[in-house]
């Protein structure tokens, strides 16, 4: 049986139709957030990630109706192509994007560490992005990437 999700996404009040066992990566795709990449289904590659109350989540692991009345920021939520979030700049400038599958997660996992945590070490950061598997590259781009947005984030560039 069919019920409402009232829930706000990326600043966007909206309510979706949903079914009791559906899995909240699938709702998000379905209304065209195609940042948020299906990769293992077991909530182990991080490629699904999104920030659920400013908390970073796997929402393939997650049912859509857990969400209720919640506020979701998916990677289309938090920069544009003209004006990139310092992370996703970062991400550039670094050079780390390559196939770019794994990159929405990573950024939002990096975004719920600075925000929680504006002055992070590298093994902090190296902690927050765990959760995130990529094939392309090693990591040590990504976690320059974190530490040089760091500055921009706190306003210090």
């Amino acid at each position: 049986m069919s019920q409402i999700l009232h829930v706000i996404i990326n600043g966007t009040s909206k309510e979706i139709p949903i079914e009791p066992d559906e899995l909240l990566l699938d709702v998000l795709r379905r209304e065209g957030y195609k940042g948020v990449k299906r990769g293992c289904k077991e909530g182990t590659c991080g490629t699904c990630t999104i920030l659920l109350n400013d908390k970073a989540v796997k929402s393939c692991i997650l049912l859509a109706a857990q969400a209720k009345n919640c506020s979701i920021i998916t990677i289309e939520g938090i920069g544009t192509r003209d004006n990139p979030h310092p992370i996703q700049q970062a991400f550039v400038d670094e050079g780390v994007v390559q196939c770019g599958f794994c990159i929405p997660g990573m950024i939002l996992s990096a975004k719920n560490l600075l925000d929680n945590n504006p002055n992070p070490t590298k093994d902090e950061v190296k902690m927050a992005l765990d959760g995130n598997l990529c094939r392309c590259t090693g990591y040590s781009g990504q976690i320059k990437a974190v530490l040089a947005a760091a500055p921009v984030m706190r306003g210090e560039k």
